[in-house]
């Protein structure tokens, strides 16, 4: 029996699961936490790796990485980390996403040249903020990596050349997914000059062997490896529910948002993965459980109780900020109060339906971009809710699938390593559990119209054309 290894190497921790390359069955389990905060140095990954991969790695003929997107590790001449590495969820480089956009002519233009509107999240405003702030460190640099680069790079026993994914590299600002090349031309913008950049990789690509002679496969995103763990096809569309919420599609064509709405990212297999991702998720129904004295299975309760559209009651749930509209200074709105709306219960149910609104914009984001939308796969920890289950089909308009609960990033770059080992053209194919098929029960569209006025009373700018 062959095993492979797949690495979810995320913001928080790393996750190991060592599986049977043909039929998908997880055999055995490792995890290590990696430091908080939002830049971390790369040595504190790979000791969580050979922590949590203790005893797995070394049974495995392959492994790939899954890894956290967009994060910047610099790289001197001598293959040495030249700072800790910036993560995408450090906003230090919001300023510089504001010069980059104007500096090529706009968001349309930049849409237009890598499917992206830059954002502090990616990987060339990090650079900018790092050719501006620490120039001293900028001079060293050599070459940028993504995380989950220079982990395989480590992993391969740093060759000379290394190597990305398509899906990771979509994410950079300066690799366009519809032409498959980089964008010298904006990296040098952002940066003042040319550095090195990794190799693309064919998806099923060997690039490399470990220390123990397993194949290593080119690795990807934690996005795109969620994507291919749980064997996505075009018109499949993952709405995450976790401490912000993520919605992404499988596509045969690329998408260009000049709005910044929808990123425009590739996939691990050669297609493509438009995805939306919002501050707000799970922890607005964890802030309303508060509020309201009451745990979440208390919350759960009240919100069942409550009709359909919370007696009038609207949550904006914009409580840190919002990206998805660009709101970052924006506060949560409760709408529709009146003596007879303000219950217990309808506050309960006004949290699951505003969440799931802000998710279902997303949703009508992708369908407006020609994204086919035929069933929803919810994901995270807000997608075990009774509340969330009953509500969400009529709100997204179409089935529902809850898979069962996975390490869908580890398992996604175990597959991709299955594929790297056996060659062929498809990466193999495993079952994915699903727990339960929601149909929608009736029509969400009267909360949906409302969420929608509230929302563009309060930010007139959200409103659509």
């Amino acid at each position: 029996m062959a095993l492979v290894a797949g690495i979810d190497s995320s913001t928080q921790s790393c996750k190991v699961v060592l599986v049977d390359a043909d039929t998908g069955e997880i055999i055995e389990t490792g995890r290590a936490d990696h430091p908080d905060g939002t830049e971390v140095h790369p040595q504190a990954w790979w000791d969580a790796l050979m922590q949590a991969g203790d005893g797995l790695l070394d049974r495995a003929d392959a492994v790939a990485v899954g890894g956290q997107q967009h994060g910047m590790v610099a790289i001197d001449a001598a293959g040495e980390v030249v700072r800790p590495a910036l993560l995408w969820n450090d906003t230090r480089s919001a300023g510089a996403a504001r010069d980059l956009t104007a500096e090529l002519g706009g968001p349309q233009a930049w849409a237009d040249a890598v499917g992206l509107v830059p954002v502090n999240s990616f990987t060339i405003t990090k650079l900018r903020w790092l050719a501006q702030e620490e120039p001293s460190a900028a001079q060293r640099v050599e070459q940028v990596m993504l995380p989950h680069d220079w982990l395989t790079w480590q992993l391969a026993g740093r060759p000379e050349e290394p190597t990305t994914d398509r899906g990771d590299a979509s994410g950079t600002g300066y690799w366009s997914a519809a032409t498959g090349e980089y964008r010298p031309d904006l990296l040098r913008m952002a940066f003042g000059r040319e550095i090195g950049v990794p190799r693309v990789a064919a998806p099923s690509e060997v690039v490399g062997r470990t220390s123990s002679d397993a194949v290593v496969a080119p690795g990807t995103g934690d996005n795109m490896g969620a994507a291919l763990g749980m064997g996505m096809a075009p018109g499949d569309v993952v709405v995450s529910l976790g401490t912000s919420g993520t919605v992404f599609a499988t596509s045969d064509k690329p998408v260009a948002d000049a709005s910044g709405i929808v990123a425009g990212f590739a996939d691990a297999t050669g297609r493509f993965l438009p995805l939306i991702a919002t501050l707000n998720a799970a922890r607005v129904l964890s802030a309303a459980a508060a509020m309201l004295g009451a745990d979440l299975s208390e919350l759960n309760r009240l919100a069942l109780e409550a009709p359909a559209g919370a007696g009038g009651l609207v949550l904006l749930p914009y409580l840190d900020g919002e990206r998805t509209p660009v709101l970052p200074d924006a506060t949560g709105t409760l709408a529709g109060l009146t003596r007879d709306s303000m219950t217990p219960q309808n506050l309960a149910r006004a949290a699951v339906e505003g969440m799931l609104c802000g998710l279902a914009d997303g949703v009508d984001a992708l369908r407006e971009h020609d994204v086919p939308v035929e069933r929803v796969l919810l994901i995270g920890g807000a997608a075990q809710s009774k509340a969330v289950r009953t509500v969400a089909p009529d709100v997204f308009g179409v089935p529902v699938s809850v898979p069962t609960p996975g390490e869908y990033v580890a398992l996604g770059a175990a597959r991709q390593a299955a594929w790297a080992l056996a060659g062929g053209a498809e990466p193999p194919e495993w079952s994915v559990g699903v727990e339960t098929v929601l149909e929608p029960q009736g029509s969400a569209e009267a909360i949906r119209d409302a969420y929608a006025a509230a929302r563009v009373r309060m930010h007139p700018e959200t409103a659509r054309n």
